[in-house]
């Protein structure tokens, strides 16, 4: 169930009989038979595994687990109206009201089709990843070109790209596939059944620390819970998060905020350290300058994150040329292994080293503290409303993170 998205006519039809709270008084409105709405929402009930409507003489009346239900649908629905008006005003500009209500005649298969030739670049490829042929795939995407006049996909010699107009529409379809999900997992929970999933993007840290130890704790009250934990550059990672393919990140934040529409949550502040191997020349060293560091070979995190920054202002801070004879990695195991073969020196986290800090194959550099400190925290689209599962996750993630700072 967790992969199904429901019929968006079905949708629709849910959505005007719960305000109507009439089959009949919906009908005209969304230009569908009673018949043909009573066997929507009998599909869609059958296929969630609950009831929508508490069926009576004075009206149709949402269920308890159909309002839960029924806000998902309300946020999906508006998102894909917003993403077409925000595509119309991109590429029909003046003639942008021409298309109003084309979102109640849009289809899955449509979204589907579109949203598969934006990830992949190619018609074929993308029929292949949601499983149509190729023709059905062209013909809903073109389809949905000739419903609202916009011109969303132009070939290149790279592919198939899509237009600065199709973009929004892709976003929002995607946030209002990933609603409905959230909506499915809601029903599962209040029907007690233990099938939530929890996808999380991660950064070096958090998969070493405090994560394992949320997962432990979440997995023991809930056995059956699915999560899934997604590593790669930070860049993709929050591309992953804005188009509602990850639940939130879990890093280190970054300042100023990346993006308006992502809010950062502290969770503790993490010391940072300067290593080396146990026997590197600046061991013998007392005292250890900046100057002197500036003399060795460096492994780095990549450009722009929090700990490269860190590295770059301790040289700036002293109006010192920073090195130029680096290894640029986000790999520990990379880095551990340049570390211990070599004289270079590398800026990690404390907790990444402590066993190999007692066991005597590193060596911790004095530095004034004051420029060895990153926030660690929890990244989240602003407008993403986690179901009670992904919210009892984040707050064993807030205790783990309590327990770090100390």
């Amino acid at each position: 169930m967790k992969s199904f998205i429901p019929n968006l006519r079905h949708l629709r039809a849910f959505r005007e009989v719960a305000r109507c709270q009439s089959i009949s008084q919906a009908s005209p409105i969304i230009f569908l038979s009673q018949p043909a709405i009573t066997q929507a929402i009998a599909k869609l009930e059958s296929t969630l595994g609950i009831l929508l409507f508490e069926r009576r003489n004075d009206g149709m009346f949402v269920t308890t687990e159909g309002t839960l239900f029924l806000d998902r649908v309300n946020r999906a629905l508006n998102l894909i109206k917003a993403g077409v008006k925000e595509s119309a005003i991109i590429g029909l500009k003046k003639n942008a009201n021409s298309i109003y209500g084309v979102e109640k005649r849009i289809t899955n298969i449509q979204l589907r089709a579109l949203i598969a030739v934006a990830d992949a670049g190619n018609f074929s490829l993308a029929a292949r990843s949601i499983g149509i042929t190729q023709p059905s795939l062209h013909r809903a995407a073109r389809d949905l070109e000739f419903q609202t006049g916009i011109v969303l996909f132009v070939k290149s010699r790279h592919g198939i790209e899509l237009t600065l107009a199709a973009k929004p529409l892709v976003l929002c379809a995607k946030l209002a596939f990933a609603e409905l999900l959230q909506g499915i997992g809601e029903i599962a929970e209040f029907c007690q059944l233990d099938s939530s999933e929890i996808i999380i993007g991660t950064m070096p840290l958090a998969r070493s620390y405090i994560l394992p130890k949320a997962i432990i704790e979440h997995t023991k009250k809930h056995p059956e819970a699915k999560i899934k934990v997604v590593d790669g550059p930070y860049d993709d990672l929050l591309h992953s998060l804005r188009h509602g393919e990850l639940d939130f990140l879990l890093g280190a934040l970054r300042s100023p905020n990346p993006v308006e529409d992502v809010f950062q949550e502290g969770l503790f502040e993490e010391s940072l350290t300067l290593v080396v191997r146990r026997d590197h020349p600046l061991v013998k060293q007392k005292n250890v300058s900046v100057s002197d560091l500036a003399q060795y070979p460096w492994i780095v995190p990549p450009k722009k994150t929090p700990t490269r920054v860190l590295f770059e202002n301790l040289f700036r801070e002293k109006n010192i040329v920073c090195p130029n004879r680096i290894v640029e990695t986000s790999s520990f195991i990379l880095l551990r292994s340049l570390l211990l073969a070599s004289d270079r020196i590398a800026i990690v986290s404390t907790h990444q080293v402590i066993v190999d800090e007692k066991v005597g194959l590193i060596h911790s550099l004095p530095l004034n503290a004051d420029t060895k400190k990153r926030l660690i925290g929890i990244t989240v689209r602003r407008d993403w409303r986690p179901t009670a599962s992904q919210n009892e996750f984040l707050n064993l993630l807030r205790r783990a993170g309590k327990t770090a700072e100390h």
